[in-house]
């Protein structure tokens, strides 16, 4: 006697026909966001926020470089779409930003996105689908630690960039007493302890540590603090805001020690807010902030080429997105007409870049190193201008 044919064999020939189907397709269309003529590029930018001149700068230096590339055909006949989400700087706002992102527009990879929080929130999303999280704005070590074939960072650490920059500047200006002013969140944190590891080597402490919750405006008495210990440097672990209240606090006090602050108050706002109270601070920097008087000729063709479309002078973070997409470029290039995911990651695990025209340092990454570059340099503010004052240090 016969077995009755269960509903499940009755699915077998639609299954077998499904698959068949799936074989046929061209591989192309099996990689999410990319297509036979277009590949989609996500990026979160804070549009509304505490930092939207800096995402509007960087959205902006990102589309840049996309006109320029699909003006001279795209990468192997495919042209790249920039789709952008406001994250307003919240990092629940990230989450839902990526979500639509990865799950709805269908993004081939999210590049550039700012913020440390918000890449920590958003990148479970990304991953879920093999997103690949590429060369965000921020500096915190999370961005390429621990090692994962979807992260991949160009810029030194917060905490390495003041290891080395606070010794070297403590023995350059013949510190004696050293204080950090910080904000007591996981960014000004990094910055204290990088100052702290870094003191460490040259056999000293931190004589002071004073904090300010995220949002404070008034720096009096962690000024009053740091200038009763009789500090002659004072490492900044601010932003801008922050930057310019600590520095103008303190020249209306007559404390006028040296003011060395990392790469989150390496911007144009600070003197172009601050003003001449601003002169003689450093920061540790690597992308070069473009003017457009700039000596270096590239560098003021591509400045007034940026304000020629955008209509405003570019700043830091106009480079970076710049820089940033100039490098998914060449990556995905060289991953040849089969761009898919794994390509990709294998492209960028044998990729070495050469300086470029904003001084940023030859980035070089393996398959078990995704951090480009941990150098760093230092700028000076001298006449309103930032001033690149030291070669690169590692």
């Amino acid at each position: 006697m016969k077995k009755p044919f269960s509903k499940f064999q009755a699915l077998i020939p639609a299954a077998l026909a499904a698959a068949a189907l799936w074989t046929l397709a061209s591989p192309a269309a099996a990689q999410q966001g990319v297509s036979k003529d277009e590949i989609l590029v996500g990026t979160i930018q804070d549009l509304s926020g505490p930092l939207a001149g800096y995402g509007k700068q960087a959205r902006n230096g990102l589309q840049l470089r996309v006109d320029e590339i699909n003006e001279q055909g795209g990468i192997h006949g495919r042209k790249i779409k920039l789709l952008v989400e406001d994250s307003g700087y919240d990092p629940k706002k990230a989450v839902l930003a990526a979500q639509k992102l990865v799950n709805q527009d269908k993004i081939f990879i999210m590049a550039g996105h700012i913020g440390t929080a918000q890449n920590n929130a958003a990148m479970p999303v990304q991953f879920e689908k093999k997103i690949v999280n590429f060369m965000p704005l921020t500096a915190a070590r999370e961005m390429y630690e621990p090692l994962n074939p979807l992260k991949f960072a160009m810029l030194s650490a917060y905490y390495d960039q003041m290891r080395i920059a606070v010794p070297r500047m403590v023995k350059e200006k013949n510190a004696k007493k050293v204080c950090a002013i910080y904000q007591d969140d996981e960014f000004g944190l990094e910055v204290l302890r990088g100052a702290e590891a870094g003191m460490k080597t040259i056999n000293m402490e931190l004589v002071e540590k004073t904090s300010f919750k995220r949002g404070a405006t008034d720096f009096s008495s962690q000024v009053a603090r740091m200038k009763g210990a009789g500090c002659d440097m004072v490492v900044l672990g601010t932003i801008i805001r922050e930057t310019i209240g600590t520095i103008a606090e303190s020249r209306k006090t007559s404390f006028n020690p040296v003011f060395l602050g990392s790469v989150a108050a390496y911007t144009d706002l600070i003197h172009k807010l601050g003003g001449k109270a601003m002169d003689g601070m450093y920061a540790t920097m690597t992308v070069q902030n473009p003017y457009l008087d700039e000596a270096s000729q590239p560098l003021r063709f591509w400045a007034n080429k940026y304000k020629t479309k955008f209509n405003e002078d570019p700043t830091v973070f106009s480079a970076y997105g710049y820089v940033i997409m100039d490098l998914f470029i060449r990556a995905a290039q060289k991953a040849g007409p089969g761009l898919n995911t794994d390509s990709f990651v294998k492209s960028m695990d044998t990729m070495t870049v050469p300086p470029d025209i904003f001084g940023t340092p030859e980035q070089k990454f393996t398959p078990t190193k995704h951090l480009g570059s941990d150098a760093s340099r230092l700028s000076q503010l001298q006449d309103g201008k930032w001033k690149v004052v030291s070669d690169y240090f590692k």
